[in-house]
């Protein structure tokens, strides 16, 4: 493999059966995930292992290792992210920037999906960085996340025993969507037996927070320039799915934190989700818009069993 895409070996057979209508589609569950960003003054360090040399200008953007025993994407590099829990569609919540209604037109969905969305991005940033975009006006951002009292509500969350609004409800905290903004929105292709509907969220690393690796399903997170994390998948040292690596090609246009999050306004959130079409004697797998990711699989499978 020439770079570092994430394409498992039984991806090939349900391409096909996918092609040739022989696979039931199951649904694709509502997630979301945060580009967390700051920036770079001083340079940080790509991973361990990436032949590229720190760069000292830009932003910084958080992203996590998944582990290797997970089953799905394992050792590839992802953000924090997760799914929507249905206690955010119409729970009362506390609640400060752009309206329920803003955000219902902008991600395309009504009303209540669009808090629970803008939930779960702000929920798992917290379960799996540590990073709380929330406050205790509309107008401030807590500053610490620290402690047993945080670490226990963490983990309530973490296992679904206490709601993301009883959560904020219990610290006196108000959701800042004001600091998130949409940048785009990816549908895991219809083979995959667990499908996700994905919205993708830039934020702004708030003072006096810092990251950490709170996620059991992660072994080891980093902050790493866009462009040399994106080197490191062309040159097949960073795994990583299509979604990703498509992103950080995106953020690499911005000199600061800020011009992004403020770029991501104009940002069309059309859903990109991967058809599979056949052509000749082929599988042909493609993502609209994002060419660099078509596959080719043979329409039957070779002598020997291989595929390429």
């Amino acid at each position: 493999m020439s770079n570092g895409q994430w394409f498992p070996p039984e991806w090939s057979g349900r391409i096909r059966a996918l092609a040739q209508g022989e696979l039931s589609v199951a649904p694709a569950r509502r997630a979301a995930t945060v580009m967390l960003l700051r920036d770079n003054a001083d340079g940080v360090p790509g991973p361990a292992g990436l032949s590229g040399s720190s760069v000292p200008a830009g932003p910084c953007v958080h992203m996590l290792r998944r582990r290797t025993s997970m089953a799905f994407a394992g050792g590839a590099y992802a953000y924090p992210g997760g799914g929507v829990d249905p206690r955010d569609d119409d729970r009362p919540v506390r609640w400060a920037g752009p309206g329920r209604d803003v955000w219902a037109r902008r991600l395309g969905v009504d009303a209540a999906s669009a808090q629970a969305i803008v939930c779960a991005a702000v929920r798992e940033t917290y379960e799996e960085a540590g990073v709380l975009l929330a406050g205790e006006t509309a107008a401030t951002v807590v500053g610490d996340t620290t402690g047993d009292d945080w670490e226990a509500d963490r983990a309530a969350l973490v296992d679904r025993e206490l709601s993301f609004a009883d959560f904020l409800d219990r610290r006196g905290l108000t959701l800042r969507s004001d600091l998130l903004a949409a940048w785009t929105r990816w549908i895991t292709p219809e083979f995959e037996p667990k499908r996700y509907d994905t919205w993708f969220f830039v934020a702004v690393l708030p003072a006096g927070q810092r990251t950490r690796n709170a996620s059991t399903e992660a072994d080891r997170t980093v902050w790493i320039r866009p462009a040399d994390a994106a080197l490191g998948y062309d040159e097949g040292e960073l795994l990583m799915m299509p979604p990703t690596v498509a992103t950080l090609r995106q953020l690499q246009a911005y000199g600061s934190a800020a011009a992004a999050l403020e770029a991501a306004a104009g940002r069309d959130l059309a859903p990109v989700l991967a058809k599979a079409r056949v052509e000749g004697d082929e599988v042909v797998l493609a993502w609209p818009g994002q060419e660099e990711f078509t596959k080719r699989v043979p329409l039957r499978v070779p002598t020997g069993g291989g595929d390429r």
